[in-house]
C-alpha cells in the first residue's frame, strides 16, 4: 500500500476505508505483487484506529477527491452497458492534464482495474458525503458530466446515472442542472447555468451571477490541490461566460 500512495503523490485519508478503499485495494491487488486482501484490512483497521479528530484533519485530500473521482468515473462510464473507447480516452486525457504523465499512467492503470468491478453507488457516495464538502461534490459531478459528453453522445442511461449520484451525494436539482446545462448547447442554457428563468429581472440576474461566482469560485476547493483547481476553473469560466452572454444578450 505505501507503494501506491507514492504513485498517487499524495496523502489517503478517508477513501482508505468503506466501500472506496475496498474497490481500490482489489484493483490494486489485481498488478501490484505481493498485494493481499491482508493488507487492506490492516490499513482499514488503523484508518478506523484514528481519532476522530485526526480524521477529520484528515478530510478530502488530493488523493481522497483522486479515489473518489476513479470509482464514480467507473461507474458513470459503464451506466450504458458498455465501456466506449472515447470515454476512456478522455479520462486518460483528464489525467494527463491534472496530474502529469507519471502519476496520471499509474491512475489509469487503476482505474482499469476499478471498471471491472460491480460497485455501489449509493454506498460510494454516502461514503463520499460524509467527508467532502458541497463545493468538492460538485466538482466530481462536472468531471462525471464531462465523461459523458466525451463521445458526443449522451446516453439517457447515463445522465440517469449521473442524476442518480447527484441525489447521494446531496445535490440538488438546480446545481444539477447548473452544471449540466454547461455541456450542452440548448436554449436558456446560460440561464439554468445562473440557476435562473429566462423571466429573471437585470437586477436578478445580476445577484444570481454573484452568487454563483461565490460557489464555483476555485478557492473554495484549495484543498484539493492545484491539479483539481484546474477543473474548478473550467466550471468557474463556464459562469462567467453564461453571464457575458446574457449581458450582451440584453445589453446591460
Amino acid at each position: 500500500m505505501g507503494k501506491f500512495t507514492k504513485w498517487i503523490g499524495a496523502g489517503l485519508g478517508f477513501t482508505l476505508g468503506g466501500p472506496i478503499g475496498a474497490a481500490i485495494g482489489f484493483a490494486i491487488g489485481s498488478f501490484v505483487d505481493g498485494f493481499s486482501e491482508k493488507d487492506l484490512v490492516l490499513e482499514q483497521g488503523e484508518y478506523q484506529q484514528k481519532t476522530s479528530k485526526e480524521k477529520q484533519s484528515a478530510q478530502t485530500q488530493s488523493g481522497d477527491f483522486e479515489m473518489s473521482l476513479l470509482v464514480l468515473a467507473s461507474i458513470v462510464i459503464k451506466a450504458d452497458g458498455k465501456i466506449d473507447q472515447k470515454e476512456l480516452d478522455f479520462v486518460r486525457a483528464q489525467f494527463l492534464r491534472m496530474y502529469g504523465k507519471e502519476r496520471a499512467n499509474n491512475a489509469f492503470k487503476l482505474f482499469k482495474g476499478v471498471v471491472k468491478q460491480n460497485i455501489s453507488s449509493r454506498q460510494v457516495c454516502m461514503q463520499i458525503r460524509e467527508h467532502m464538502s458541497h463545493a468538492a461534490r460538485l466538482q466530481l459531478l462536472h468531471f462525471l458530466f464531462g465523461i459523458a459528453k466525451a463521445d458526443q453522445l449522451v446516453s439517457h442511461k447515463e445522465v440517469e446515472e449521473i442524476r442518480k449520484i447527484a441525489g447521494y451525494l446531496y445535490i440538488n436539482n438546480s446545481d444539477y442542472n447548473s452544471i449540466k446545462a454547461m455541456f450542452y448547447n440548448e436554449a436558456e442554457n446560460a440561464y439554468k447555468i445562473l440557476e435562473i428563468t429566462k423571466a429573471a429581472t437585470n437586477n436578478q440576474i445580476k445577484a444570481a451571477y454573484r452568487k454563483m461566482v461565490k460557489k464555483y469560485h476555485p478557492d473554495r476547493v484549495q484543498n484539493l490541490g492545484e491539479a483539481h483547481i484546474k477543473g474548478a476553473k473550467e466550471k468557474f469560466q463556464s459562469v462567467q461566460e453564461a453571464y457575458e452572454k446574457i449581458k450582451n444578450e440584453r445589453n446591460f
